[in-house]
């Protein structure tokens, strides 16, 4: 080895023991930024430091949205509250600044199917990871699943203690199928376990009287519904599903050119 070499390999080498890609990356090149505007030593260091940083930020953000699981991204940009003038806006713009999680506090969305809760749910769980909060998405029917199955492999206590770590535990389409007494008793123990340690966000197609159909007892429906609605932002979306709406629209100049007396 080249003796003037010796120093860059050896720098290289700490660099990639130490586990700091970026500066191992742009090492070279800051100095010569450096050098050309005549910055000092410390401002030198200060820049390869601050990049390592934002980078490591990066990535960290990266791997939280990653490890909640989304179905698909969704923000608030993309949400048109004109279409759901029912869904409290003002509100939902404040929760995006995650106080609530501070708070170990509860949001529920109550609707109508097709409104946008889901979309709402993924946009207040995708600003709580961009906040640097621990987060999980499930659709309920999924998490249930997966709590039997772990049950039954005798590895419920690990995927309970995951679920604990989380800072916000999202649990979509709550309603869409009933449970059996095992996995309602199941997904209460979670709730339970959340319960004024981190925040859950719930969506949910059906009013709370008509919870009973779906977990099959009204002693654990109400604990449940106790322990969800203390401390809980509840938010109606009762407006007409997106979907609906859309189908009319693709459907009305179809008919239209049909009924035309041109059309053949």
């Amino acid at each position: 080895m080249n003796e003037k070499d010796k120093p860059a390999v050896l720098l290289e080498y700490y660099l990639k023991k130490l586990k700091l890609p970026t500066l191992l990356r742009e090492y070279a090149s800051m100095a010569v930024v450096c050098r050309n505007d005549g910055a000092d030593y410390q401002t030198y260091l200060m820049r390869l430091v601050e990049r390592e940083l934002l980078d490591r930020e990066k990535r960290a953000a990266e791997r939280r949205v990653r490890d909640a699981d989304f179905p698909v991204i969704k923000t608030m940009d993309t949400y048109d509250f004109k279409a759901q003038p029912s869904v409290n806006e003002r509100l939902i713009r404040e929760l995006m600044r995650g106080e609530y999680i501070d708070k170990k506090e509860n949001i529920l969305l109550i609707g109508n199917p097709g409104t946008g809760k889901s979309h709402l749910a993924c946009a207040l769980a995708f600003a709580a990871c961009a906040q640097g909060q621990r987060v999980r998405f499930y659709t309920v029917t999924k998490l249930v699943t997966e709590l039997i199955e772990c049950r039954e492999e005798r590895n419920l206590q690990r995927l309970q203690k995951q679920l604990q770590r989380l800072k916000v535990l999202v649990l979509d389409e709550l309603g869409y199928v009933p449970f059996s007494k095992a996995g309602a008793e199941l997904l209460f123990e979670v709730i339970s376990q959340a319960y004024e340690h981190h925040s859950l966000i719930v969506t949910s197609n059906l009013s709370f009287d008509e919870w009973t159909e779906i977990f099959g007892s009204e002693r654990l429906t109400g604990a449940l519904l106790d322990r969800l609605t203390h401390r809980c932002h509840i938010l109606e979306a009762n407006g007409e599903s997106y979907r609906l709406r859309q189908a009319k629209k693709q459907t009305k100049p179809r008919a239209m050119k049909k009924s035309h007396p041109d059309a053949k």
